[in-house]
């Protein structure tokens, strides 16, 4: 018939697109209608001949390329759309956030989210948090409140208790203050119980004792492990400790002899029995157990950790690293009054702290010349057999030393603690620290290649004293310090010996410097303030 012929699948076709809207919605009249569906087909007003030279998909699908291309060009370095957009879904993102993450960073990660989970929901004492974050007491004047603990009253009657399994008792001594960590009030009470429980028939099972010696990781290098067990336990026997069931020299910070330790003392334990860990304040106990927590891959709650002393209140018992029903014990720390570093203060503390592995300072001395060990001790050489010994100072590198003239010692002491000899830190704090006592010791050596003989001061350090021959010292320190005569630690001394003067530390050399170069400002300004004011007045 006349007119424009139509199509019948167009009009279906765009019914399907638009099912919700009538045709009248889309296009006003048949000719418009007419002149879409020609183009769709390749037509041009209803003439049935295709147009020549025209491909439609080949040529529009090449242009599309060619844009496409040019977009991704221009948008590189562009995040792709987010989740809504296309093809990206939640899934496409995490899919890509996965490909991206290394498997190292991958097990980090893992290692992060367990710690969180092991600290989760835990609520942390005002204590607690500032010693973990800060490294001190919020309140030092009701620290000092806290009353010492009872360990006869609540270790020694719990131990002596009849029991199926003997306890164990790890007893915790730092090895570069072993004379001042070592608890031999505690040891001697263990040893007192021990004996009497010999003699009481309800007791088949007696504790046993195993004495751990951490931070070997801090002594020099050159020791050897058997001479260092054979003086461990030689200490311990000078100190008054009972029979031993084992000596373990380790290092929770490097994991050396944990894996060791902590197998014996699950041998020990057995399925039921019980583990005390005792030692004196700051020796380690509570790095020590989260160290074995760690091996053991387990979620505890993490003790608290840090270089002051008492962290530890109370009994706390710590599960998931012994067998099912064997228990493990943390003990607070046992106080030890005689240490050098409990007439510190926090700052001065940190100075006295060996943290890295200890480096000898070594001078060759004669009658009539002294040693200062900052402004804590002094060593005097008053009489020799011979020429001159060696003296090796064993502390840490961040106390500054001086070597000079006996006759001047006081002097120096007067001008120069607190300032150049450190700690303490400031001259006010000198009268604060109390007064100096002096002890007189005879030492003799067979020999001046090694050391023979340590004077060790609690808290602090040592000197080792060379020489073959005999020789009287005198050492002056806080009268209340305890000091200790014993066997040699460390036989080597310095390979290079130290010249007399002052021996500072960068830190204090630099804060030195910058007083000075303050006060040498100053007095230029003044001078040059001078100046002005008498050409003003001329």
């Amino acid at each position: 018939s006349p007119g424009f012929f139509i199509k019948p699948s167009s009009k279906s076709l765009l019914d399907a697109d638009y099912p919700f809207c009538d045709s009248d919605d889309v296009l006003e009249d048949e000719e418009d209608v007419s002149d879409v569906d020609s183009v769709i087909e390749g037509f041009v007003d209803g003439d049935e001949e295709k147009v020549e030279g025209i491909d439609w998909d080949s040529d529009w699908d090449r242009e599309f390329e060619i844009d496409e291309k040019k977009l991704t060009k221009e948008l590189d370095g562009f995040a792709p759309a987010g989740v809504g957009y296309g093809n990206v879904t939640e899934d496409t993102l995490e899919r890509m956030k996965k490909e991206k993450i290394s498997k190292a960073e991958k097990k980090r990660r893992a290692r992060e989210r367990k710690r969180r989970e092991a600290e989760e929901c835990v609520l942390v004492c005002a204590r607690c948090h500032s010693l973990r974050n800060y490294g001190q007491v919020k309140n030092q004047n009701v620290e000092n409140l806290i009353p010492d603990f009872d360990f006869d009253r609540f270790i020694t009657t719990r131990l002596m208790k009849p029991a199926t399994v003997a306890p164990l008792v790890v007893v915790v001594v730092d090895c570069v203050d072993f004379d001042g960590s070592f608890p031999k009030r505690a040891v001697k009470s263990l040893f007192r119980a021990l004996e009497g429980g010999k003699k009481n028939p309800r007791l088949s099972k007696l504790p046993k004792l195993v004495l751990v010696a951490t931070k070997v990781d801090l002594l020099p290098s050159q020791i050897s492990p058997a001479r260092l067990d054979r003086w461990v336990r030689n200490r311990a026997k000078a100190a008054g400790a009972p029979k031993l069931n084992g000596v373990y020299l380790v290092s929770a910070r490097k994991d050396l002899g944990v894996r060791n330790l902590l197998a014996f003392i699950k041998e020990s334990a057995g399925p039921r029995g019980n583990v005390w860990v005792i030692g004196a304040q700051n020796a380690g106990k509570s790095t020590l157990i989260n160290t074995f927590a760690k091996k053991e891959g387990m979620k505890i709650t993490r003790l608290t950790e840090a270089a002051v002393p008492g962290t530890t209140l109370g009994i706390l018992r710590i599960g998931g690293i012994l067998p099912a029903k064997a228990k493990m014990y943390d003990t607070p720390g046992l106080l030890q009054p005689n240490l050098m570093t409990m007439r510190l203060n926090r700052e001065e503390q940190k100075m006295v702290e060996i943290r890295k592995e200890l480096k000898p300072r070594s001078y060759r001395m004669k009658a009539g010349q002294t040693v200062h060990v900052g402004g804590l001790m002094r060593l005097d050489v008053l009489e020799t057999s011979v020429s001159t010994i060696y003296v090796t100072i064993w502390a840490s590198p961040n106390i500054s030393l001086h070597m000079g003239k006996t006759e001047n010692a006081d002097e120096l002491q007067t001008n120069h603690v607190g300032i150049r000899l450190q700690p303490p830190i400031g001259q006010d704090r000198v009268p604060e620290l109390g007064e100096w006592k002096p002890r007189e010791i005879k030492v003799s050596g067979v020999s001046w290649d090694v050391n023979s003989i340590d004077i060790a001061a609690s808290g602090l350090g040592w000197f080792s004293l060379g020489l073959k021959g005999e020789a009287i010292v005198m050492l002056w320190t806080f009268d209340g310090v305890e000091i200790t005569e014993r066997e040699a630690l460390v036989l080597d001394r310095a390979q290079f010996l130290e010249r007399p003067g002052f021996l500072l530390p960068k830190a204090i050399s630099d804060a030195i410097g910058n007083q000075s170069r303050s006060k040498a400002e100053k007095k230029k300004r003044k001078e040059e303030m001078i100046d002005t004011l008498v050409e003003t007045s001329i």
